[in-house]
């Protein structure tokens, strides 16, 4: 098992880049901030939880921690391309719930999408391959997902892909936005049938 920082449980392995039928999953790169940066113009990619689309500038800064936690941690976000278009349609996979200390150790399975790519199954496909990675490759026993609590959509998705709603849960405020009322979704390794 490789080490953790007490953020996460420790994993067996580094997360690779996945393939699905429709999307190729990669670890973020410096060369991705333009498109990423396009994506995240979108308000309704950033509704929850700040309401509005994020600036270059946030982009960059967001990119900059997606590669640093993948170093860290030895796993985290992919960015998502939809092979047809060969195009960045957001990001998906797992990461730690920093936001949320009162869970930790934890890991995260989540996705962020633009509003283009919504309704194509394309969150659900990306979460079970996460998933699939994180109960194989990482030996992980369990993941969580914290949609929060207006946010159905999202709430569907951890359903459809056959996680259970354990709590309601509050996430602290920052210097961003106040706090928030979220769910607590979860799922084991036994648990877990990949689609």
């Amino acid at each position: 098992m490789l080490p953790s920082d007490g953020s996460h449980p420790p994993i067996a392995a580094p997360l690779p880049n996945v393939d699905t039928e429709r999307l190729e999953l990669r670890r973020f790169e410096e060369g991705d901030l333009d498109e990423l940066a396009r994506v995240f113009s979108h308000r309704e990619v950033w509704q929850f939880p700040y309401d509005r689309a994020l600036s270059r500038d946030e982009t960059a800064a967001f990119l900059e921690t997606q590669i640093r936690e993948w170093d860290t941690y030895g796993f985290g976000c992919w960015i998502a391309i939809e092979k047809a278009r060969a195009s960045v349609i957001g990001y998906l996979g797992i990461s730690v719930p920093a936001f949320v200390p009162e869970i930790l150790p934890a890991v995260e399975v989540g996705w962020r999408l633009e509003p283009a790519a919504w309704g194509k199954g394309y969150a659900s496909e990306g979460a079970v391959a996460a998933l699939t990675e994180a109960f194989s490759t990482l030996q992980l026993d369990e993941v969580c997902s914290l949609p929060q609590a207006i946010n159905p959509a999202s709430a569907a998705v951890c359903e459809r892909i056959g996680m259970r709603l354990e709590r309601t849960i509050k996430f602290p405020a920052n210097d961003r936005r106040g706090e928030l009322d979220g769910l607590l979704y979860k799922i084991t390794r036994e648990e877990f049938q990949p689609c």
